[in-house]
């Protein structure tokens, strides 16, 4: 809120330079914020009572939209990425994956075991569940099982996460 949009009783009103001016009515703040040639910006409106500064709020609204930038600059987004396998895999198939594997979670993505089951393969999803385990085994090292194996459906899933 700015200017006369600030309908409280009672403000603390700060400076622009962080000086304290102390806690007055909201009319006397507008006058000093008017013969400063600024706006009076409401800053922290949870607190009591409010706190008001006196700043160019074009100003104060361009620091803030850099601040978040800034922030989003910081962020990482995490991708999930997928590695399909069937009940039926061997050796070194399941090698190659985990070596696949390995290197999404060096690259700090987060991976998506999924196990698919087609035809007569569902029955025998509990002696398929060491696969995965399997899996998870040999990337101990480097990986922590977000999610423990789950069957899906047709799919049995596991979320394997980067070692911290």
């Amino acid at each position: 809120m700015i200017n006369e949009q600030i309908r409280d009783k009672e403000v603390r009103v700060v400076t622009a330079d962080g000086k304290q001016l102390g806690i007055m009515s909201a009319r006397d703040a507008m006058k000093l914020a008017k013969e400063a040639e600024l706006d009076l910006v409401k800053i922290a409106p949870k607190a009591k009572p409010p706190v008001c500064k006196i700043i160019n709020y074009g100003k104060y609204k361009y620091e803030m939209t850099r601040r978040e930038k800034e922030a989003k600059k910081k962020q990482k987004t995490v991708e999930i990425k997928e590695i399909r396998l069937s009940p039926n895999i061997d050796t070194n198939d399941l090698n190659t994956k985990v070596n696949n594997a390995r290197k999404f979670l060096s690259k700090g993505n987060r991976v998506k075991v999924t196990l698919r089951f087609r035809g007569r393969e569902m029955a025998h999803v509990n002696s398929s569940k060491v696969i995965l385990d399997q899996f998870a085994e040999q990337l101990s090292d480097c990986a922590v099982v977000d999610k423990p194996a789950k069957l899906e459906g047709r799919n049995m899933i596991m979320f394997l996460g980067e070692k911290r």
